[in-house]
């Protein structure tokens, strides 16, 4: 499964709204910045992801993105399906009782396989999981910044 380079750029501002959860909004600048995501395309991730219910904005001085739920309820799956659709290794591996090879495909098992295997890993981490992962390995135990030096 390819993830493409928006679904990778809803993760990357997500995880970054994520490290931030606790202070104040974030401007879509900083976020741009921080993960070398590009204007232009951050803000209509946002914008989708904000739709989604995922993300909430702030408006003002003080305003800005943050998340709309704590990072822990948020799995990557979860974000990884609203970009870009249902997770799987194969686009035949969406397969339904449409399709002409569904009872007899030989591949159909090994699909499943494959698909349920991708499911356990992203649907098994949350952005929290990300945060905690990511400050662990950080640089100081009181640095924030994600693991980036």
């Amino acid at each position: 499964m390819a993830i493409t380079q928006k679904c990778q750029y809803a993760l990357r501002a997500i995880y970054e709204l994520a490290l931030s959860q606790n202070e104040a909004p974030l401007k879509m600048g900083a976020i741009a910045d921080a993960q070398n995501i590009p204007v232009r395309f951050l803000g209509n991730i946002l914008g989708s992801l904000k739709g989604a219910g995922i993300v909430d904005s702030a408006r003002g001085k003080d305003g800005g993105y943050f998340l709309a739920r704590p990072a822990s309820a948020i799995t990557v799956g979860e974000v990884m399906r609203f970009i870009q659709g249902p997770l799987g290794p194969v686009e035949c591996s969406r397969m339904d009782e449409d399709c002409l090879l569904y009872d007899d495909c030989v591949f159909r098992p090994l699909w499943d396989k494959a698909r349920a295997a991708l499911e356990a890993v992203y649907d098994g981490t949350t952005f929290q999981d990300l945060v905690n992962q990511s400050v662990n390995s950080c640089c100081r135990p009181d640095c924030r910044c994600g693991g980036r030096r």
